[in-house]
């Protein structure tokens, strides 16, 4: 079995168990993460320097269906999608979830720092609340490259 298939919870009670073995602080992102870029790469990176474990929510492919992201997204299938994350240094855990917010898998895992990308702002971050509430920290780290797999797409679909 390789070491990122390790990485990889599949229900809540292999989350528990996995992430009991890993070191704290812990630090929550989630997100599609569909066609992985530069962008994305150095958010995560960003982000688990923030702490002793990076956990990822990865949307699922009918919650990213709900987020209207278009008709043929996501591009890669969940499965796929987790184990490119899985793969990463940076990322010690991911799990899927199906529901339109993290909010649940938030109050399970109770990071102690919930990370979103510079786009957001931290009152709206989905579960803020909830970790200022057990005395954690929350995250919008600035972009250092202006990525976006929408925008990949377009490039791809008409490279002029």
């Amino acid at each position: 079995m390789r070491a990122s298939a390790g990485k990889l919870a599949a229900n809540p009670f292999e989350l528990n168990q996995k992430l009991a073995k890993l070191s704290r602080p812990w630090v929550f992102t989630n997100g599609c993460f569909d066609l992985l870029h530069r962008g994305h790469v150095t958010y995560l990176e960003e982000a688990a320097n923030l702490g002793g474990a990076l956990i990822v929510g990865l949307n699922s492919d009918t919650s990213i269906k709900r987020l209207n992201k278009g008709a043929d997204r996501p591009i890669n299938n969940q499965e796929d999608r987790a184990a490119i994350l899985a793969a990463l240094e940076s990322v010690s855990l991911v799990t899927i979830f199906d529901d339109d917010t993290p909010l649940a898998l938030i109050k399970l895992i109770q990071p102690d720092h919930l990370v979103k990308g510079g786009d957001w702002i931290i009152n709206d971050i989905v579960g803020a609340r909830e970790v200022q509430a057990l005395g954690g920290q929350v995250h919008s780290i600035p972009f250092q490259y202006q990525r976006s797999t929408t925008n990949l797409l377009a490039r791809i679909r008409d490279p002029m």
